[in-house]
């Protein structure tokens, strides 16, 4: 049982607690912001596994929604995850105005901007480029795509995670931690995988430029690795919210209240 009670909260507490809160949120945005700039730029083979270069951080997520849901409750989590849906528009709105301004003229481009193709290439748009490619705008094919796909993904796999996070709890309790953890991640990563490769990939499978056999790699290796993770940040996800719990005397009460 915790020894602290509310009315022993101090500004001392109360700064603490908004700078944990501070620190979880900042990794949560970092690693979805990550996922949309380097997005599909890569794919990398991880064991059997054939994965997007930007799903990498992307599980630290949920165990940051999960530890803010658990220490802050659902409010706080709604909130970080609706600031996240706010900087996914900020990202595709910034990438589109980039796109849309014209460039230097050419004698006046660094080196680096544009990429000397040795055949025609179809980009992840639907379009086909031949001869040369500005730098720009081959990351910006590869992504804004990719940046959409993982808003509707965001949409529905973040808020699902919060939302099966509480469920658990009251369903339990408040017992059980691991279940909570694991039941609403596992999940939530589960509709992301779908969606994301669906929404990425659903004009080019249609086209009959990716098979459905690929499609079905990429969403069963996205879940394989987003569900070892999930499995994986249990221990973590145990740390923090007892070392944190205590760090930032935050009552039994106050843990339990979360949960409505």
């Amino acid at each position: 049982m915790s020894e602290f009670t509310p009315a022993e909260v101090t500004e001392e507490i109360r700064e603490r607690r908004e700078r944990v809160f501070l620190v979880l949120a900042g990794f949560f945005l970092c690693a979805m912001t990550m996922l949309n700039i380097i997005g599909i730029t890569r794919f990398i083979q991880l064991g059997p596994l054939a994965l997007a270069v930007g799903v990498l951080p992307y599980p630290l997520t949920f165990l940051c929604t999960d530890l803010i849901s658990e220490l802050y409750g659902r409010s706080r989590a709604n909130f970080m995850v609706t600031v996240g849906l706010g900087l996914n528009f900020f990202i595709l709105g910034t990438m589109w105005l980039a796109q849309m301004i014209p460039s230097v003229s050419p004698e006046s481009q660094p080196p680096w901007q544009l990429i000397q193709l040795a055949e025609d290439v179809a980009l992840p748009n639907g379009s086909t480029v031949s001869d040369s490619v500005e730098l720009f705008s081959l990351l910006y094919a590869t992504t804004s795509g990719a940046v959409m796909a993982s808003m509707m993904a965001y949409i529905a796999a973040q808020y699902c995670d919060v939302y099966m996070f509480h469920f658990w709890k009251r369903l339990t309790k408040g017992k059980h931690l691991w279940l909570r953890n694991n039941g609403s991640t596992l999940i939530s990563q589960g509709v992301d995988s779908f969606m994301v490769i669906t929404v990425t990939f659903g004009a080019q499978f249609l086209a009959g430029a990716v098979s459905s056999g690929a499609m079905l790699v990429l969403m069963g290796s996205n879940y394989l690795f987003k569900m070892c993770c999930a499995l994986a940040d249990t221990l973590p996800f145990y740390l923090g919210v007892h070392y944190l719990q205590r760090y930032l005397h935050l009552s039994d009460e106050e843990i339990r209240a979360h949960a409505d």
